[in-house]
Order: C-alpha cells, then sequence, then structure tokens
C-alpha cells in the first residue's frame, strides 16, 4: 500500500493542514467549479439577507475531496456570520449536542462534517432544533425522569456526507436545500492549481500544471496534495520550479499512472480481472481477496474508477469493464458479459 508521507511524519501532517488552510477558498470570487451548486446559493443567501433571516438549513453531500467543507466556510464568510464546526463522530452523547447548541451566537453557521454518523438519538433531537429552535432533553430515568425544553439562538445548519443515503428521511427532509457536488473538470482543477501555486509561491509551467491536473482524480483535494508533493520534488530534485518534467517524474515516483490510478485501485481492478475473472463479484469478497476496507472501496477508489468506466455496478455485483482490462493491458475476453 502507499503511504501518505504526511501520515508517517507529524510535522508533515501538522504542515499540510496548516496549508490546506491557507489554500482554502473564502469568497466566492475565489471558489472555483460547481457552477450549479454556487449558482443557487447566491440566490438563497442573497434572499435571506434580503428578508434579513438566517439562511435556510443546507445539506452538502458527495465524495470525499470535493469542496463541502470549503462550501461551509465560503457561506459563513459570505453572510459574515461565525462558524462552528464538529463532526457527527465527534458528538457522542445528548450532552455534547446540547453543550454545541447551547454555545452558539445568534445567526450563527454550525457545520456538522459526516453527519451521517450522527446516531438515531441524536437526530431526533436535532428535529425540534432544526424546525423550533428548541432542544427537548430528557432528564432522569424510569417515573422520575422529566422533560427540559430549552431555547436555542437561530442558526444556521449545514451538513455534510458522503452517504446521504444513511441520513434518515426526517432529518434529510429538514434542510431546507439539498445539493450533491460532483467531480471538477481538469480545467477547473488547472484553475485551483494555478490559485494554490500563487499562494505557495511556487513557480510552475502552463505544461506541468495540466500534468497534475490531469493525474488529479477530478478531485481538487487530491489536486493541491499532489502539488505539495510536486514540489517538494522540484526542490530537492531541481530549481525550485515545477516543470512538465519534474511533474511527470515526481508523479511517476509516487506511484501515480497518466489516469491518476494509485497502486491501490490498481490492486483493486487487477483482484477482479484475475481473481474474479472480471466479476461479477461482491463487496465483501472483493474487500477480502485485495486486502481492503470495505468503507475505502467505497468511499475512496469505485467513485472515480466508475467516473472513468473501469468498474461497473450490476444487481450481481461489481464488474471491470473492458476499459480496465485495456488500461491494464491484460487481454479482454468477455465479450460474453450477458446478465442472467
Amino acid at each position: 500500500m502507499a503511504v501518505n508521507p504526511s501520515m508517517a511524519n507529524p510535522a508533515l501532517a501538522r504542515e499540510d493542514t496548516s496549508l490546506d488552510l491557507t489554500l482554502r477558498p473564502k469568497t466566492w470570487k475565489e471558489y472555483v467549479g460547481q457552477e450549479k451548486v454556487t449558482k443557487n446559493l447566491k440566490v438563497l443567501l442573497e434572499a435571506a439577507k434580503q428578508r434579513r433571516e438566517s439562511p435556510e438549513h443546507l445539506l452538502f453531500y458527495g465524495n470525499s475531496g470535493l469542496g463541502k467543507t470549503t462550501l461551509a466556510h465560503v457561506v459563513a464568510n459570505e453572510i459574515q456570520a461565525p462558524l462552528r464546526v464538529t463532526s457527527g463522530p465527534a458528538i457522542e452523547k445528548a450532552g455534547d449536542l446540547a453543550a454545541i447548541l447551547t454555545n452558539l451566537a445568534d445567526n450563527s453557521v454550525l457545520f456538522i462534517d459526516e453527519i451521517h454518523r450522527l446516531s438515531k438519538p441524536l437526530e431526533e433531537y436535532l428535529y425540534s432544533a432544526l424546525e423550533d429552535f428548541k432542544l427537548h432533553l430528557i432528564l432522569g430515568k424510569g417515573p422520575m425522569a422529566r422533560t427540559m425544553s430549552l431555547d436555542l439562538p437561530r442558526f444556521t445548519l449545514i451538513g455534510a456526507t458522503t452517504r446521504a443515503a444513511l441520513l434518515s428521511s426526517p432529518l434529510r427532509g429538514r434542510f431546507g436545500a439539498v445539493f450533491q457536488l460532483s467531480f471538477y473538470s481538469e480545467q477547473d482543477l488547472e484553475m485551483i492549481l494555478e490559485r494554490s501555486a500563487f499562494l505557495l509561491g511556487v513557480t510552475t509551467e502552463p505544461k506541468a500544471i495540466a500534468a497534475i491536473a490531469k493525474r488529479s482524480r477530478l478531485t481538487p483535494r487530491v489536486a493541491n496534495r499532489l502539488l505539495k508533493r510536486v514540489r517538494d520534488f522540484a526542490q530537492v530534485e531541481g530549481d525550485g520550479i515545477i516543470t512538465e518534467a519534474i511533474a511527470d517524474k515526481a508523479l511517476e515516483f509516487l506511484g501515480i499512472d497518466d489516469k491518476g490510478l494509485e497502486t491501490n485501485d490498481g490492486r483493486i481492478l487487477e483482484t477482479m480481472i484475475k481473481k474474479f475473472d472480471g466479476g461479477p463479484v461482491g463487496l465483501q469478497a472483493l474487500a477480502a481477496a485485495s486486502s481492503e476496507e470495505e468503507g475505502a472501496i467505497l468511499d475512496l477508489y469505485e467513485p472515480y474508477l466508475m467516473q472513468l468506466g473501469f468498474i461497473e455496478r450490476t444487481p450481481r455485483g461489481r464488474m471491470a469493464t473492458k476499459l480496465a482490462y485495456q488500461h491494464l493491458g491484460i487481454k479482454y475476453q468477455k465479450d460474453q458479459h450477458i446478465l442472467l
């Protein structure tokens, strides 16, 4: 398995986190891509501003790294509201949720990342908080139990999830607007990389930017991560300038091919083809055979492989397509791909 250098080096991890905050857009002017989503958001926020109301609760869903957290920061900045950031796994009990909600400022924004990982009881506590801005808590147990109602300041909840289907229908229905974030185009990624290179103080060639964008899995987070690693390579192996030759050499060294596939992507495809004759294969069997977690296949690898057309999902399981065979240089002998 390829190891992200920042995972093995705490100091590098802290540097990456700091740089991510620096590179994150703060205004609509700086934000690139997702035109349909941003256009709708601008109308929604402007209408709320004219009515002098807090914007409706928002839900962003899509694959990791597409900018859900960034959009939450941009929204809060555009309406000049304080932003409180937390995540579903961090809220373990009702007391945690009560502490967060009661300490919000008026007309603030609460961002809950991975909101699908909230427990069902906590989701139910959110119902009245989102509709009536009241929190109903049950104190004690048995005959001595009593209900306490707390008034909450008006706020806007922004939820982010990679698994919208895991949210209960009652909670999902309490969001005033739901937006799906899609993969980016290579042209948008080039604009993002040019801005990031400027903020990092790195000199780049246009062809180098195009080479990095092509291998960025159509995802801004990946694009910025690769830019930082190529920058390190240019600093050590070159004169600090990211040229096309340096970018190609660095990306090859990192084990990233011309489609943006890494070692783990190739291993999953090879497992499907060599061990399961291209499929169909179930998720559990694929995870066991490739020594990869089911969640990682679902969230990290499969979406991009499907976007490339290398994997198709059928009622009988996942199948490797002819394009996958061609990419790996394996002879395709499955013209009998007929599903019963």
